[in-house]
């Protein structure tokens, strides 16, 4: 049971509380602004200032609607993006808010050492010096009606609750059990948190960055404070307002089934619930509805090859295991993609090893699978790329144990039929490289063959079935296992393998085909086997494998830079040998 913090006054009846938080909720759905009575003086807290239970759900409601406001509604959902209430309940909004005031509390009760004024102003002041999307830190902070002590105490201690729990959990078992317990707070015995030090006046912070002001250096570290394990052959997506990271393997022999979601704007870390997880896993899928994550297949040193998956929700903290009536036999190496009603998974490898050319589409809604057709389809492949295009998913590239294969296939889900994609003028056979969709053609480059390590690549032009070979001129050196985003304009690649880890990379004009490099002033160390989002703005790279083994560092690749001269780099940039652990099973390359 939680300790009363303030005395009998800071406790109210239902009939009390249940008008102004009705009231409450109904302002902030109409004007996201919270009522009057909710209210204090912006620039200056008073001692002794209290928060009842509903008015921190009210606030927390507030922070959800601008987080929700952000979240990318793929423009291939065939539905309207739906407002917070439909996706988010009271309840769930509750327990957000129980779970930071369980957070404060355990710590003090277990280590009588409660989280300070000094800390939460501290705090807010990492936050608004460190934030990497300043313009969403302002919403938040106009949300929480710029008010100091709102801020510190519906903001800045969630995240730093959170982040000292999670130093302090592996230390004890009894503490760890203790967190999985609920917190109650009910109408009838509302808790009044402060926490506080009691006379604590905290002053707002100054946000001095602007959007352009984050983007004055090419590279910038991604927070360490309560960052994920390290690992690599995770998967990563990008909500619109946070990067979530899930699975993976560390050392090349420990599979992992946590992952966490990095916050640019409040440049913080929080773990996803690992309650309802799917089996630890690496080299699954992974890709975002709008609402939902969902990972799918994979390998698992104890339970080999995956048929299973899961939908992780960051907005609750929840997951939900897919069916697995009808789904694609077990595979890793596989690919998928969303097409705005349906994940589709095609290719891989199992065990044998067996590679594939059957596949499925998975509907999140009604948590059904169907298989893909089999008519006219592709040739087996694993290590292959494919692309959604708005109509078609085209799949290209990859091996089977006896060659590496420059032919694809279109699959039109509407019609449940494939079309070879044309080999005329393709790019040599190939694994381990990366696409990219332009939005009028498929960018596929690097990759490996037959011992061959490639820095060549093609444009596919679905419309004309036809191939154009990408510029060599000034092109990153060969590679494998690298990353790619497309940022509208752009191919922007990075790291990999060739044989050393690479901390170099390029990005492609497809208007002008040329290539630029990208700086290494401030790059992230070298690394393969690690992922890449494009937040709209900026590349996010994280995790992977570098010389030293598995690393949870990262970085943010600013494209457009105040400063953007690239620093140039004649062959290598500073590689080096890589003692990397043999994983299992091995990759099989055809002989």
């Amino acid at each position: 049971m939680m300790k009363r913090f303030m005395s009998d006054p800071g406790f109210f009846s239902p009939r009390d509380v249940l008008a102004p938080v009705l009231c409450a909720a109904a302002c902030l759905s109409v004007t996201g602004t919270l009522p009057v009575f909710f209210r204090s003086e912006a620039q200056s807290t008073v001692s002794r200032r209290m928060l009842t239970f509903e008015e921190r759900v009210a606030y927390q409601r507030a922070i959800e609607e601008v987080y929700w406001r952000h979240r990318i509604w793929p423009r291939e959902r065939p539905d309207s993006k739906p407002p917070l209430d439909s996706v988010m309940s009271q309840a769930q909004l509750e327990k957000k808010v129980q779970d930071y005031l369980r957070n404060s509390q355990a710590r003090e009760d277990h280590w009588q050492r409660p989280i300070t004024g000094e800390q939460l102003q501290a705090e807010m002041d990492r936050i608004a010096k460190n934030t990497k999307q300043p313009d969403v830190l302002r919403e938040l902070f106009a949300a929480l009606e710029n008010d100091p002590f709102v801020i510190a105490e519906c903001l800045a201690r969630p995240i730093l609750a959170e982040r000292l729990v999670t130093q302090l959990r592996p230390h004890e078992q009894r503490f760890a059990a203790e967190l999985e317990q609920p917190y109650l707070a009910t109408a009838g015995a509302q808790m009044s948190m402060t926490m506080a030090a009691a006379n604590t006046n905290y002053a707002l912070p100054t946000i001095v960055h602007d959007a352009l002001d984050t983007c004055n250096l090419p590279w910038t570290p991604t927070s360490l404070a309560d960052v994920s394990a390290a690992r690599d052959g995770h998967t990563a997506v990008w909500t619109g307002a946070e990067m979530i990271v899930w699975g993976g393997y560390y050392n090349g022999a420990i599979d992992l089934n946590t992952g966490a979601r990095y916050n640019p704007s409040t440049d913080s870390w929080a773990t996803t619930s690992v309650i309802g997880t799917p089996a630890a896993r690496h080299s699954h899928t992974a890709v975002w509805t709008g609402t939902e994550m969902i990972v799918w297949g994979g390998y698992s040193e104890n339970s080999s090859y995956l048929s299973t998956g899961g939908k992780y929700n960051p907005g609750t903290d929840s997951w939900v295991a897919t069916s697995t009536t009808n789904s694609p036999i077990a595979r890793y190496r596989h690919t998928a993609v969303w097409t705005g009603s349906e994940m589709i998974v095609w290719g891989g490898q199992g065990s044998g090893p067996t590679v594939f050319n059957t596949g499925g589409r998975y509907n999140p809604s009604t948590n059904n699978w169907t298989a893909s057709s089999t008519v006219n389809v592709p040739t087996a492949r694993a290590l292959h790329t494919a692309v959604w295009t708005g109509s078609e998913m085209i799949v290209w590239g990859g091996y089977d144990p006896g060659s590496y294969l420059n032919t694809g296939g279109r699959y039109n889900p509407t019609t449940n039929t494939w079309t070879a994609t044309a080999t005329t003028g393709a790019p040599i056979g190939r694994d381990a490289h990366t696409a990219v969709w332009t939005g009028n053609e498929v960018i596929v480059w690097g990759g490996y063959n037959a011992g061959n390590l490639l820095n060549t690549g093609g444009r596919y032009h679905p419309n004309t079935d036809s191939w154009t070979p990408t510029s060599t001129t000034n092109a990153p050196e060969a590679r494998e296992n690298h990353t790619v985003v497309w940022t509208g304009n752009e191919m922007i690649v990075w790291g990999g393998d060739n044989p050393t880890v690479l901390n170099v990379g390029g990005r492609y004009d497809f208007n002008t085909d040329s290539w630029t490099p990208t700086s290494t002033t401030n790059a992230p160390e070298a690394r393969e086997n690690h992922t890449a989002v494009w937040t709209g703005a900026e590349m996010i790279v994280w995790g992977g494998v570098g010389a030293s083994g598995d690393l949870n560092t990262g970085g943010r690749y600013c494209p457009v830079a105040l400063n953007p001269t690239p620093t140039p780099c004649t062959g290598r940039c500073a590689p080096t040998p890589r003692p990397r652990p043999t994983p299992a099973p091995r990759r099989v390359r055809p002989s």
